[in-house]
């Protein structure tokens, strides 16, 4: 059996035997919406030390845990704090607990980050739907040989962002009256932030934000052909946009600021799709 994919299924094994419960959606958790869970009826709660073999977010704000419940009615699992590839885990692992919630169950799954805003039309505290995603800087989760018990060899990526659940973040912010800028989000592997330089090549790519998360979340997902949506706070401007240097206070500062309405949106999403 392929190596990634006998840790993949043994960490699923101890997840079920921990946590007797199916979801319909999955839901990661970026900067700002740690203390969600207030708004789901928690079933479940286990700790990703508990799981052998699993990664361990290293990451101030990130706690690590998955939560089982439901939102409104629901049947949620939540992923309360990410790994991310610059911690130095293999992108097999930075990706396994989105197929681990795949296994369980869950066929759409919500992704959520902070995120610095490239586009000069936004600014801070602002919430963008991910419409399309850039992805050649980082490594894909899907290099070495295929799992095909996932997925195809060679999956389309056409559509990682399901035109459906898209229509109803929309729906779903008019009916809030909150205002969704929407965008194509990169990842970049971090931890540093990127150049004034990087931010006009990525512009000039056709960049909305930039993140350290989400695109090899997506693109796992797809593979396994699950529905992703996405939702980007954009926390602060990307380099060289304002002449003020970048630090990690200020995204979790403005993450914080507008961390109820990005609650609410969520909330109105998972009880729509």
């Amino acid at each position: 059996m392929n190596q990634v994919y006998e840790k993949l299924i043994k960490c699923t094994e101890i997840v079920k035997a921990k946590a007797n419960f199916e979801p319909e959606v999955a839901l990661i958790l970026g900067s700002g919406l740690g203390e969600y869970a207030k708004n789901m009826d928690v079933k479940v709660e286990i700790p990703y030390s508990e799981i052998e073999g699993f990664p361990v977010s290293t990451v101030a704000g990130h706690d690590g845990r998955f939560l089982f419940g439901y939102v409104n009615g629901v049947p949620t699992v939540l992923m309360k704090g990410r790994v991310h590839f610059y911690e130095g885990y293999d992108m097999t692992d930075v990706v396994m607990p989105t197929r681990i919630m795949g296994l369980l169950g869950a066929k759409k799954l919500i992704l959520t980050n902070a995120a610095g805003g490239v586009n000069t039309e936004f600014k801070p505290g602002d919430l963008m739907m991910i419409t399309d995603h850039v992805s050649m800087f980082v490594k894909s989760p899907l290099i070495g040989p295929n799992l095909e018990e996932l997925g195809a060899r060679f999956p389309d990526m056409s559509h990682v962002y399901d035109p459906e659940l898209c229509d109803k973040i929309r729906k779903a912010s008019e009916k809030l009256g909150t205002n969704i800028q929407e965008g194509v989000y990169v990842q970049c592997t971090g931890p540093n932030y990127e150049t004034p330089a990087e931010i006009r090549m990525l512009r000039t790519l056709g960049a909305d934000a930039v993140g350290m998360s989400t695109v090899c979340e997506a693109m796992t997902a797809a593979h396994m052909g699950m529905k992703v949506c996405g939702i980007s706070c954009i926390t602060n401007m990307a380099a060289g946009i304002l002449d003020q240097p970048l630090d990690h206070k200020e995204v979790q500062e403005v993450a914080d600021r507008v961390k109820d309405k990005f609650e609410k949106l969520v909330t109105e999403i998972i009880s729509t799709i």
